[in-house]
């Protein structure tokens, strides 16, 4: 149901999420208790994978949040046709750091092959240069870096 609902444009899941009220004070004192049966048991990596591998770009960018870009800020981007140079740039940004810190090298090589693709998909020049600098101080252990 997941990768159906996703087709059809969900843009925010939980991996490796606990949906019991209390849950994670739960979980510490070994109790589980869920409010709903997730049947997703799977690491966040493996979800990641996945998205990846049915060509979607996982993303953990908070870059909107941190620079006020919220309420109409947000929306004059968004129906400008802008945030694609926000967006998409932060996401693979957010994704290689992710991969760096977290993947193992199957996922790293996943990620490294989705930059390259991706970087091709950045209409404007400057955003596309700029982000791939971006990635490249990633590579070299900057971190934190966004549109």
């Amino acid at each position: 149901m997941r990768k159906e609902a996703i087709e059809y444009g969900v843009s925010q899941i939980s991996a490796g999420s606990c949906t019991g009220v209390g849950g994670y004070k739960e979980s510490e004192a070994k109790k589980e208790e869920s409010q709903f049966e997730v049947a997703d048991h799977r690491k966040p990596l493996e979800v990641l994978k996945e998205l990846i591998e049915e060509g979607h770009i996982p993303s953990y960018c908070t870059a909107c949040y941190r620079m006020g870009r919220t309420g109409d800020r947000f929306m004059s981007l968004a129906k400008s046709g802008e945030i694609q140079n926000v967006c998409h740039p932060n996401a693979i940004m957010t994704l290689m750091e992710y991969a760096l810190d977290y993947g193992d090298e199957e996922f790293k090589k996943l990620v490294e092959d989705m930059v390259k693709k991706e970087a091709a998909n950045v209409r404007n020049e400057d955003t596309r240069v700029k982000m791939l600098d971006y990635v490249e101080r990633i590579r070299q252990g900057e971190r934190d870096l966004y549109f």
